[in-house]
């Protein structure tokens, strides 16, 4: 829950510091408590059926794919998380720790993050970006990347309110003959 003092961008004890990720965190006022874990099975279809609601195509077998790929590989530096709020999924995350691509130290990659739209605008991105943040950290890295389309305004706006900023890599690309 967000005070009005905080809402206004102000804070009673000086500049606002980001808050570590708890595993239960109040939404909006008068919703119930939001959880970030490690996704489930039976969270498939929600995380499913939110991707084609927000891209507009069912890609199952995809899915299917990283569930596989990453639903128990923490070990390895991999996260799938969802947010719950009544036990239902409404948000999901999904990086890894990627080592010296590009020449780059190892670092923690987000390529996947999305929360109903019915449900922005509560910290839910928030808190899922900071639970993956946590598990990069306990891998041992300190820099956290991702890549998207600049014409992406939404989920641009979201990583740069969240203090990220254009990196030191430029994505290069060509088209493939058939």
């Amino acid at each position: 829950m967000m005070s009005k003092i905080a809402r206004q961008g102000a804070h009673p004890q000086g500049p606002k510091k980001k808050p570590a990720a708890p595993a239960a965190a109040p939404t909006e006022p008068g919703t119930a408590p939001l959880t970030i874990r490690p996704v489930r099975r039976g969270d498939l279809d929600a995380v499913i059926e939110m991707d084609a609601m927000v891209t507009g195509i069912e890609k199952r077998d995809y899915w299917n794919s990283l569930y596989r790929r990453y639903a128990d590989a923490v070990a390895t530096g991999q996260h799938f998380l969802v947010a719950t709020a009544r036990d239902e999924v409404i948000g999901f995350a999904i990086g890894e720790v990627r080592d010296w691509e590009f020449g780059s130290p190892p670092c923690g990659w987000v390529f996947a993050i999305d929360v109903r739209p019915d449900a922005r605008l509560a910290g839910t991105g928030t808190q899922l970006l900071l639970a993956m943040c946590q598990g990069f950290k306990k891998a041992g890295v300190s820099k956290v990347r991702t890549m998207l389309s600049r014409d992406n305004t939404l989920i641009l706006s979201f990583f740069r309110s969240q203090g990220m900023m254009i990196g030191p890599f430029v994505p290069l690309e060509m088209d493939l003959e058939p």
